[in-house]
């Protein structure tokens, strides 16, 4: 059984949220509060942890207030005939082209949440919008020039994370296919209010995604903010010398810094102590799970989704990341 059984579609009753305003009021308090309390906080790990935090937040919000806009264009303007026509029919053969078109889309990890969330709103099979999902902050041509920059003269470490990005989307895909259950990922439906036009639609889908995955996000900035403090910095550094364990660290790493994919790859190329193998774990495994992705995937597709997905991704990247960097690197 595969995770795109019908189900009855939700009633909403418009937007119930409002406009987020209270959202950007957030957003500007933390700005604001970055410029002008961090001048009088005299603790370093406060400061760091307030850097962290503020950091964090500010770098993903254009990236999620991109992908909730293209989420509420997709859900008001693209007819789902659209998405019967341009996909494979049957769900194994939708998840690698899904997976493939996830490089057209130039976002990060947080604009590929709410624009999967749009696609299987429309009709596009579970499995093959989670391979977008994973895809598009991977392997859109932002990242891989970043990742050229960041690694001069090495092209084969943006081949490397290329193809284990993509590979981890489709097995990804395909294993949610033959095991995934309805009830772990129900299908969101956003239906227009009567009468309501597509620009009214757009902006209720909007509002009400942007209020919605901007408090998760800030929910997993501060989880992120606060290991970054917790955990010294020293005891990850120095077993960047073993192999196995350095891939697992920097995994680890990964998830916890939280950082966003298109600046991703110039974190790993400054971790010199650390194999070429390991910095490719850290590249893999950041845009696919991370702290603000598990809080998001968790506001977006609920905890069901998000304690089966998670280990899930997180193993087969880290498996991927392996094999890709024995055969590569």
């Amino acid at each position: 059984m595969t995770a795109t059984t019908d189900r009855p579609a939700p009633e909403r009753s418009g937007p119930a949220l409002g406009p987020p305003w209270a959202f950007l009021g957030l957003v500007a308090l933390l700005v604001a509060g970055r410029f002008l309390l961090a001048p009088h906080l005299t603790d370093p790990a406060l400061r760091t942890w307030a850097t962290v935090f503020v950091a964090v937040c500010v770098q993903a919000i254009p990236f999620l207030v991109f992908g909730v806009a293209l989420s509420a264009a997709i859900t008001a303007f693209v007819p789902a005939s659209f998405w019967t026509r341009a996909l494979p029919r049957q769900p194994y053969a939708a998840v690698p082209v899904a997976g493939v078109a996830g490089a057209v889309l130039p976002g990060c990890e947080c604009a590929s949440v709410p624009v999967a969330s749009g696609l299987m709103a429309r009709g596009v099979a579970a499995p093959a919008a989670l391979a977008f999902l994973l895809a598009s902050p991977a392997i859109n041509p932002v990242v891989l020039i970043a990742t050229a920059v960041a690694f001069p003269g090495n092209p084969s470490m943006v081949v490397a994370r290329f193809t284990a990005s993509l590979a981890v989307a489709v097995l990804a895909g395909w294993i949610w296919a033959r095991f995934g259950r309805a009830a772990w990922l129900p299908a969101p439906r956003r239906q227009a209010e009567p009468g309501q036009s597509r620009w009214g639609a757009f902006l209720d889908a909007m509002c009400h995604d942007l209020l919605h995955a901007g408090g998760y996000l800030v929910v997993g900035a501060l989880a992120a903010a606060t290991l970054n403090v917790v955990i010294p910095r020293e005891w990850l550094t120095a077993l960047g010398g073993i192999p196995v364990v350095s891939v697992l660290v920097l995994a680890f790493l990964a998830v916890l810094l939280s950082i966003c994919s298109e600046a991703d790859a110039f974190v790993a190329a400054s971790l010199t102590t650390f194999s070429p193998t390991a910095k490719l774990a850290f590249l893999v495994v950041g845009p696919i799970v991370d702290l603000k992705l598990i809080a998001l995937h968790t506001g977006t597709f609920g905890r069901a989704f998000a304690w089966r997905f998670v280990p899930l991704t997180l193993t087969l990247a880290i498996a991927v990341s392996f094999v890709t960097g024995w055969a590569l690197l």
